[in-house]
């Protein structure tokens, strides 16, 4: 029999910090309210991995966090996950270091999310491996809303997708595909879903009958 692949799903965390997290939410948000939602989202991303392990064989659920000495943070938060730190100037720059190297590791996929989805279906992530599975896709994207994406994988490295695209801007996921047809790469989308960054996201969130349920614990008070 052909060995299981194994596939590294990672979440883009950032330690939670009173005027540095989320600061398009303020206003209505006070800087520590912000950083308290984005916990919580956190929280709901990081059961939502826990389950989509529960759905794909071979899964390994992987924090790469921001700062790099937050690993003790992040320890406690997520019990059983394995931890890298993210290194790079950009959002390109450690996303390539992070996909890359869980491949540089030994994983056969990788895959990087946003933290900034909460309400994110576990089925949509295990739909990116279904896609990463089939010979005949290089890449595979989750579309946001917004024009970014929330999750980018692949199973060889390819740093053009995310080096040389603007990252959080509205076209970022047009450039990206433009990039990867440039490459001839085949690239599979996954169903659109939104993140939470601009105080209209937060009604949205309210409304969300998939929320989880730090988010909802959190909108409610």
């Amino acid at each position: 029999p052909m060995p299981l692949p194994e596939r590294a799903l990672i979440i883009m965390a950032k330690q939670p910090a009173a005027g540095q997290t989320k600061t398009r939410l303020c206003p209505p948000l006070t800087p520590e309210r912000a950083a308290d939602l984005y916990a919580c989202s956190l929280r709901d991303v990081i059961e939502r991995v826990r389950q989509t392990t529960t759905l794909v064989s071979g899964l390994t659920p992987v924090i790469a966090h921001t700062p790099p000495d937050a690993a003790g943070y992040f320890a406690a938060l997520a019990p059983g996950f394995d931890l890298v730190p993210q290194t790079g100037a950009t959002l390109g720059e450690r996303l390539d270091g992070v996909l890359s190297g869980a491949l540089a590791r030994g994983f056969t996929q990788a895959a990087a999310i946003s933290s900034d989805s909460p309400s994110l279906p576990a089925a949509f992530l295990a739909q990116a491996f279904a896609a990463l599975d089939d010979p005949a896709v290089d890449v595979v994207l989750g579309p946001c809303d917004d024009g970014g994406y929330y999750l980018i994988g692949w199973k060889r490295p390819h740093a053009a997708l995310v080096r040389d695209v603007a990252m959080s801007q509205p076209n970022t996921l047009a450039q990206t595909l433009v990039v990867a047809a440039w490459a001839g790469l085949r690239v599979a989308l996954l169903p659109s879903w939104y993140d939470v960054d601009e105080p209209d996201d937060l009604a949205r969130l309210a409304a969300d009958p998939g929320l989880g349920h730090h988010t909802r614990e959190f909108l409610s008070r």
